[in-house]
């Protein structure tokens, strides 16, 4: 497992709407808790599906992707005022310190997961700040999403975020994903 891009070839398949029987606005919105003051990362934001939800509930959204093209194609599609595109690995965020208080991911984590990513988040997110993984599941059924083998299970993922330094507050798994929401020690 480790770090690898969705093909731009295909980043229409980020735009969706059946994406959301995976996670929909709603839960993504209500588990960050945001009050509309805070700034906030999208993880692999890819073309702004989900940014585009959040955004309007923050002061500033920050749409991460290591794929330069990416924020091309969100530009093309209408990128809303308060988000400011970044290109960077997650490992390695040009944030400073505590200049997050939130951050989610949807569906990205197993591309990121690995050295360095959690602890790089545990550096930009602020005391008590909260970071939310919606991603596919090893112990899903695989109809969807990568293969299984490219996945972490839910148990694996808990440990990731711990061992950098965050507290679980929930971890679900579900038939082909889980949702981890966690606080920055």
């Amino acid at each position: 497992m480790g770090f690898h891009t969705f093909p731009i070839d295909r980043a229409d398949a980020l735009e969706d709407p059946s994406r959301y029987r995976y996670c929909s606005r709603e839960e993504l919105v209500a588990a960050l808790a945001l009050d509309g003051s805070e700034t906030v990362a999208d993880l692999g934001s890819g073309t702004g599906f989900y940014t585009d939800d959040v955004a309007p509930f923050a002061a500033r959204v920050y749409a991460v992707d290591v794929q330069a093209e990416m924020h091309e194609l969100y530009r093309e599609k209408g990128m809303p005022e308060n988000v400011e595109p970044v290109t960077a690995p997650i490992d390695d965020l040009p944030l400073d310190d505590d200049a997050l208080d939130a951050a989610f991911s949807t569906m990205t984590y197993h591309e990121f997961a690995g050295e360095g990513a959690l602890d790089e988040l545990a550096r930009v997110l602020g005391p008590g700040g909260r970071l939310v993984t919606v991603d596919w599941t090893a112990s899903g059924e695989g109809e969807s999403g990568p293969s299984r083998d490219e996945r972490y299970d839910r148990e694996a993922a808990v440990s990731h975020h711990e061992e950098a330094g965050f507290t679980m507050e929930r971890a679900e798994e579900r038939p082909e994903t889980m949702l981890l929401v966690a606080t920055r020690d």
